[in-house]
Parts: C-alpha cells; structure tokens; sequence
C-alpha cells in the first residue's frame, strides 16, 4: 500500500482528482480522521473535512503514474 497526503482546495480540484483516481484498476481510501471514504466517489471525498490535508492509500505495490498525475494535489 502506498500513502501520501493530498490537498484538494477547490471543486475543480476534486473533479479533476475524480476522473484521473477513477482510471485506476485498483482501490484508494481517502482518510480524514476516523473516516474513511472511496477516491473514486465525488460525494464521498464533498463528506470530508477538506480544509485540511487528507491521507490517500492506493492498495497496489506500484502507482507511480498515479502519483504523477495527481502531483499537484500531493502535499510535499
């Protein structure tokens, strides 16, 4: 599994993170204390407190392209 923190500020932020997490064959959780939610759902990710990073886990052993298509989203 892979985790990195992610920050989407606006709703084109989250349509845009949407449609790239939902190319991916295999499953990513948004967590934002205790809850956790589907990436690939955009009213999930609108539940979550947004004002503050979340944490992405991609359930792979490899998403490096994942990881740079949504590097601007990544808090570094």
């Amino acid at each position: 599994m892979q985790i990195v923190k992610i920050k989407l500020e606006t709703i084109n932020d989250v349509k845009e993170f949407v449609s790239i997490v939902t190319l991916c064959d295999y499953d990513i959780d948004l967590v934002s204390g205790r809850y956790s939610i589907d990436a690939k759902s955009i009213m999930g990710i609108f539940s979550l407190d947004l004002e503050k990073p979340v944490e992405l886990q991609a359930h792979t052993e490899n998403c490096d392209d994942l990881l740079k298509q949504i590097d601007k989203f990544i808090v570094k």
